[in-house]
């Protein structure tokens, strides 16, 4: 009798072990699993308007706007394109999103602008950007362009360098009919610089004197043969 009591023991603890351990592993089984990985998407490649041209295929709606449509390939890990459009001459900002790789705008004539694309993917937050181009959107009428606003090249817009006591100032211009003549830069401590360091044909001036814990700020005026000029936007650095 102790032996069959024994066994009776053996078999029901063998059963209650079993049923935990099946139940631990069908309720417990589906935590354990990692969500799906979501790929980031790549950046997109601009097609059109051109990098650095004029853009002459836009539907005209007045003397002053016409619709031009943007266009961009397709990315990787895609759903939606974020598109940023920005007016060189008035830094007025527009932003729009579609899930195609185009969009029509209606944009200011005989105006230049930049634009970007920004790839994005639904559940990450992770996005890529494409390159930055510039185009002029094509007026009535004109027969020179103004050349496109000088970009900062060193210091970066924003930038913090180490305490020095002079600094070579660096940009970037460009122009649809490449007849960009000088460059004149003023630069100061205001927010808006009046001192002129004089014009030049090159893209930088160097040994400009600067001091330490201080801000500075610079502007590029930018003119082509024809006379006609184009005003950067104001760059700001610190001296530590």
């Amino acid at each position: 009798m102790k032996t069959i009591y024994i066994k009776k023991i053996f078999l029901l603890v063998l059963s209650i072990s079993f049923f935990t351990s099946c139940s631990r592993s069908s309720s417990g089984g589906g935590d354990d699993t990692p969500p799906p990985m979501i790929p980031s998407p790549s950046a997109s490649t601009l097609i059109f308007p051109e990098d650095d041209t004029e853009c002459n295929t836009g539907a005209v709606v007045s003397d002053t706007k016409s619709n031009v449509t943007f266009e961009w390939n397709t990315s990787k890990n895609t759903d939606t394109y974020e598109i940023n459009l920005t007016n060189l001459n008035t830094s007025n900002f527009l932003r729009t999103s579609v899930s195609t790789n185009e969009i029509t705008l209606l944009i200011e004539r005989g105006t230049p602008y930049e634009w970007f694309v920004i790839s994005k993917a639904n559940g990450t937050n992770e996005t890529a950007t494409s390159q930055t181009w510039r185009f002029f959107n094509e007026g009535p009428g004109i027969e020179n362009y103004a050349p496109f606003p000088a970009e900062a090249i060193n210091p970066t817009r924003g930038a913090n360098i180490a305490s020095t006591t002079s600094i070579t100032l660096e940009w970037d211009a460009s122009d649809v009919d490449e007849d960009i003549t000088t460059y004149e830069v003023l630069f100061g401590t205001e927010v808006t610089p009046s001192i002129s360091l004089g014009s030049t044909s090159e893209k930088s001036i160097e040994n400009v004197g600067i001091s330490g814990n201080t801000t500075y700020y610079w502007q590029v005026i930018t003119t082509d043969s024809n006379g006609n000029t184009s005003n950067s936007e104001i760059f700001e650095f610190k001296v530590q």
